[in-house]
């Protein structure tokens, strides 16, 4: 019955006795003696298929003598694995075909139409313009009935495999204790294998805390795993545009992996007789494969058994593979911040291999690790590169700013010598002015009229105004220039304050303003050391400031007193005050306050930086409280200006 050439079956059988069902098909192949094609489902491994297929194995046979198709149906068949997000401590996956021993509907035929309403199938799921599609089409117009002979053969073989082996004798306490025996070593074995994976998987990590060489990490990381799976060949291949520490690489890549692919820069080699990979790219048939790339984007695993069997029907890419010395590979997608950087694979080259489930989960868990070294790598590199531009920024920076502060200090020179310069040119006409006008001012009445006394009044006054400002300025550009010295004294304190007070009475007087001196000196304490006139300038410069700026009816006072080798003087008045907003700018040259106030009063600005300047000089401090509206409260503290002497103390030694 087996004999005849139509004969079709079904059954449901164990997925371990439908492969040994195709390994007798594909023996039955080898043996014709016409060119055959042998298929299994690996061959739609690399492109995009509908869900029908997706649960189907099966065995294709094609020869002009004998043609056979075996045909398999199960749930979650694929030759792809699709990773599922895990905890750190989890090693599930899902959706891969296993070698378990699960139960699939099987048909076996070798009828002719049957047969080619397959192939016309599996043509389908390629492109016409395809290799493969030409391929199948080629072998679909030599099926034809099979040769009795051939189908003879098949048959007894078949009979032979199907027909129950001969077993031995076995007594009560063999069959009950042998199974358990088994069973015991099974899992014992099993343990020890995962707990020799988990120890490598360790040391992999270890590695990858240890080192931030990433070139160090994948070299290490591949030859261990290569040694403990007993692989012929690991490498590591690396899409190109994937960001990357590139010096730290093997090879140096740079176009864009969806235009051109990429390359392997990692490997390592049971023995030096197997062939080198390094540096290798794909050929032009990998690109046409873009579904393939696609799948690892995705987060795929290939696993191929046989890539004679996988890769049947496209010629290009098993001639490289052959060249390439590949027969069986593995390979798990390395992930990088959700982008494919590249590809760990496992390689065997001289046979093929049945990959199991514990070889793909530690291939993924490799991969997953050689991510995070990556991610490292990708993290120093970053901080290298930040910290030498901020470096770079810094000194950059320091230097812009020093060449600024340079070329500020010697405008601030020139100008202070210029203004110096002016000043001293002026002083000459500006003595006549002022001297002459005096003198003509003690003429007797009878020689000049009273108007010609009122513009001479005006040209005296103006021209004291005038000497007070150059004055200021010449100080002030002094000071600024570092040419400033201070006459060191001893002199007393109340007969500064006493003398500067009565200097101003008349000026106060005149804007009727209340003028007053509160001293709360030790008389034992008013010896003090410093510049005396420079004091007295300070006192005099804060005084007329304060006067000038309260209103008539107002009072300005002078408080004087000493703590610590520290004369502390304080000019309270009853003015118009200062807005808190302006208080940063009160003490800068040439400014002006923005009052309403400010047309009424006249002034250069410069009398309270030069102030501020002579203060500072005697190595002291001002501080000013002001509200508007209220009065103002300046105070000076200037500190016993120890151990000088005359000259002692100068303003470029600030």
């Amino acid at each position: 019955m087996l004999s005849s050439p139509d004969l079709s079956f079904s059954r449901n059988l164990s997925s371990v006795v439908f492969n040994q069902l195709g390994e007798l098909l594909q023996q039955m192949a080898q043996s014709s003696e016409t060119a055959a094609l042998v298929l299994t489902e690996a061959v739609l491994s690399r492109i995009r298929i509908p869900g029908e297929w997706e649960r189907q194995r099966f065995t294709l046979v094609v020869s002009e003598g004998f043609s056979a198709l075996l045909l398999g149906e199960q749930d979650e068949m694929s030759l792809w694995e699709e990773l599922t997000p895990v905890t750190p401590d989890s090693t599930h996956v899902t959706g891969v075909y296993s070698n378990q021993d699960s139960i699939l509907n099987t048909k076996l035929t070798f009828h002719a139409e049957a047969i080619a309403s397959f192939i016309w199938k599996l043509k389908d799921l390629f492109g016409r313009d395809s290799d493969t599609y030409q391929h199948l089409e080629r072998y679909h117009q030599i099926i034809s009935p099979n040769n009795a002979t051939l189908q003879s053969q098949f048959s007894l073989l078949l009979l032979e495999f199907l027909l129950p082996q001969p077993q031995a004798e076995l007594t009560t306490s063999t069959v009950d204790t042998i199974p358990e025996v088994y069973a015991c070593q099974a899992v014992e074995d099993a343990l020890k294998k995962q707990i020799a994976q988990e120890r490598l998987l360790n040391q992999v990590t270890t590695q990858i805390r240890k080192s931030l060489d990433l070139s160090v990490i994948m070299t290490t990381a591949i030859a261990k795993v290569r040694e403990f799976l007993e692989l012929d060949r690991l490498v590591i291949y690396k899409f190109q545009g994937s960001r990357v520490n590139r010096q730290n690489s093997q090879s140096s890549v740079s176009a864009d992996y969806q235009i051109k692919g990429g390359c392997i820069v990692y490997e390592a080699r049971a023995t030096d007789a197997i062939k080198s990979v390094l540096h290798f790219q794909e050929k032009a048939c990998f690109a046409r494969n873009s579904p393939c790339w696609e799948k690892y984007r995705q987060g795929f695993t290939l696993v191929v058994d046989d890539v004679e069997q996988t890769y049947a029907l496209e010629e290009c890419l098993l001639n490289f593979l052959r060249e390439s010395q590949v027969r069986a590979k593995l390979a798990a997608p390395i992930m990088f911040e959700d982008k494919l950087w590249g590809l760990l694979i496992a390689h065997q080259c001289y046979s093929p291999r049945q990959w199991n489930e514990s070889d793909k989960i530690l291939l993924i868990s490799i991969a997953e690790q050689l991510a995070i070294a990556i991610h490292q790598s990708e993290l120093m590199r970053s901080l290298t590169q930040e910290k030498q531009t901020l470096e770079q920024r810094v000194i950059e920076r320091t230097m812009a700013l020093r060449d600024a502060l340079l070329a500020a200090e010697a405008a601030s020179r020139v100008r202070s010598e210029f203004l110096a310069t002016i000043s001293h040119e002026l002083l000459t006409p500006l003595t006549y002015v002022i001297g002459m006008s005096s003198t003509l001012l003690r003429w007797p009445l009878g020689e000049l009229s009273q108007r010609q006394r009122d513009y001479l009044q005006t040209i005296h006054d103006s021209g004291e105004h005038l000497l007070e400002m150059i004055n200021d300025i010449l100080d002030l550009s002094q000071i600024e220039a570092g040419k400033a010295v201070l006459n060191i004294t001893d002199f007393s304190l109340a007969n500064i304050a006493e003398n500067t007070i009565e200097s101003l009475l008349d000026k106060a007087k005149s804007e009727q303003v209340s003028l007053k001196l509160d001293l709360q000196i030790d008389p034992r304490r008013d010896r003090f050391t410093a510049d005396a006139p420079r004091v007295e300038q300070i006192l005099w410069n804060l005084l007329t400031n304060a006067i000038k700026f309260t209103p008539e009816g107002g009072s300005v006072t002078l408080r004087l007193w000493v703590e610590d080798d520290t004369a502390i003087f304080q000019i309270e008045d009853t003015g118009i005050g200062i807005p808190e907003n302006q208080l940063p700018l009160l003490f800068e040259k040439f400014q002006q306050l923005d009052t309403p106030y400010r047309r009424r009063y006249e002034g250069t600005g410069l009398g309270l930086a030069l102030t501020k300047q002579l203060v500072e000089l005697h190595r002291g401090r001002i501080e000013v409280e002001s509200t508007v509206g209220i009065g103002s409260i300046f105070t000076v503290w200037i500190p016993f200006q120890k151990g000088m002497s005359k000259g002692g103390l100068n303003s470029e030694n600030l």
